[in-house]
């Protein structure tokens, strides 16, 4: 089939069959579409949407594009989470052990920056010597070995989606939910889970800015997971503020050792209820709890004894990190020759972050991508930053930027402050829940 038909048909609003999608997804991995075609159907897409039975084609197919995992022989249900993406967003670094802590296994396989928001996989890459992209043997046998192992998209897992990903984040179409929802099925069907725990972000720094979109992405992943046979349940969690203290990709995985160790401060509040939320989801989910209230608490136990901090740290060592890192973070993680306060231009209240705004400063720093095979520096970022209701003096520091050298630092400041509001009176203010209480999939009750 012309891939200039298939485009054309999309454009047009036409429901695109199962072979024209079959097609397209033989053009992605045999690069016989070009990527000017990629791009104009992605763009089609995004304008003109697919309907479920299309949605679960494209999955399949993707699915179909490579290698296809299988874990009959574990002891434990095989387990992961995901999320639409956010700026500061590492729960996945603490998710992964904490879970696997409690029985399950995690072979996570996960994202790069995608627009403004992180990705988990260059986090991890800011780890001397880890290795995002193992051989399969060594992926399974660190799976089985430690009980989790996160990685990047390998160049046989659905290799059709590591194509549509690189583009999509190039071309403006990442906010559309049949390739969002694609996308992030075809890699976690293709790694053989049994069930999956959504986090869809919600808010001025997430792909979905609205309620109605967050609740048409979570809708549109578990009716299309559920009808492949992959157990799914998602969250709706807020995106109106940086999640944690940091975001750039060193300075997370900081924060993320810092939150499995238990140092002071290390644990902020909305970051762990995230965490504790999704991943007493996902133990539901696996019949490794009989309820959510227990599943924090297992979750929560892991922190408290170590034994998630523990697993953390033997998974980084298996995949060729430093086997210290958690004792000594400071020594291997790469640190930026400049820091600089974002300081506060008046007293007040802060009320709200432009949170997208903040995360292209972060992009503008060298922590994203602009092109698909920019090289992101992953000393780059946001330290120390201020939630929602902080209250501020003149001149006193709402975050600290680390950066490559002063001009950009100066820049990126200049633009978070914008980003930032402050207010004298604060009495109309009022927190937004981290964890919107809505829930989809056939394990919970809405």
């Amino acid at each position: 089939m012309l891939a200039q038909e298939i485009i054309r048909s999309k454009r047009d609003g036409e429901r695109l069959s199962d072979a024209a999608i079959d097609a397209f997804v033989r053009g992605l991995v045999d690069a016989s579409w070009s990527e000017g075609q990629v791009a104009a159907l992605a763009m089609a897409i995004f304008l003109r949407g697919m309907d479920k039975s299309e949605c679960v084609a494209l999955t399949r197919a993707m699915m179909r594009s490579g290698r296809m995992m299988t874990w009959s022989d574990l002891p434990g249900p095989v387990l992961d989470k995901h999320s639409s993406g956010g700026v500061g967003d590492k729960v996945s670094l603490m998710l992964a052990p904490m879970v696997a802590a409690c029985g399950g296994f995690v072979p996570m396989i996960s994202g790069r920056g995608l627009g403004h928001t992180g990705g988990t996989c260059d986090k991890l890459e800011s780890i001397p010597g880890y290795c995002t992209d193992p051989t399969p043997q060594r992926f399974a046998h660190t799976v089985r070995a430690v009980g989790c192992a996160i990685i990047g998209q390998t160049a046989d897992l659905a290799p059709a989606d590591r194509r549509l990903y690189a583009t999509r984040d190039i071309t403006a179409t990442v906010e559309s939910v049949p390739l969002i929802t694609a996308s992030i099925l075809s890699k976690k069907l293709a790694a053989g889970l049994q069930c999956l725990v959504m986090d869809v972000k919600c808010g001025n720094g997430a792909f979905a800015d609205s309620q109605t979109m967050a609740e048409a992405l979570a809708e549109s992943i578990v009716s299309v997971a559920e009808g492949a046979g992959l157990h799914t349940s998602a969250l709706i969690t807020d995106m109106n503020q940086m999640l944690g203290h940091s975001a750039g990709n060193a300075l997370e995985v900081q924060e993320a050792i810092d939150f499995l160790s238990g140092r002071p401060g290390g644990r902020e509040t909305r970051l762990l209820e995230v965490t504790l939320a999704l991943g007493a989801e996902l133990l539901v989910l696996g019949g490794l709890a009989p309820g959510l209230d227990a599943a924090r608490s297992r979750l929560q136990a892991t922190l408290d004894n170590g034994s998630a901090a523990e697993l953390f740290a033997r998974m980084v060592s298996a995949l060729g990190g430093p086997a210290d890192l958690l004792e000594q973070p400071q020594a291997h993680l790469p640190k930026a020759p400049v820091v600089l306060p974002v300081t506060a231009p008046h007293a007040g209240v802060l009320t709200a972050m432009h949170t997208r705004a903040i995360g292209m400063a972060l992009v503008e720093l060298g922590a994203g991508r602009r092109q698909a095979l920019d090289t992101i520096d992953p000393r780059v970022g946001i330290s120390a930053m201020r939630p929602l209701g902080s209250t501020l003096h003149a001149g006193e520091p709402l975050a600290w930027l680390h950066a490559a050298d002063a001009a950009s630092a100066e820049r990126a400041a200049a633009q978070v402050r914008c980003a930032c509001t402050l207010v004298q009176d604060a009495s109309a203010w009022h927190a937004t829940p981290c964890v919107i209480a809505t829930r989809f999939g056939a394990a919970r009750t809405p």
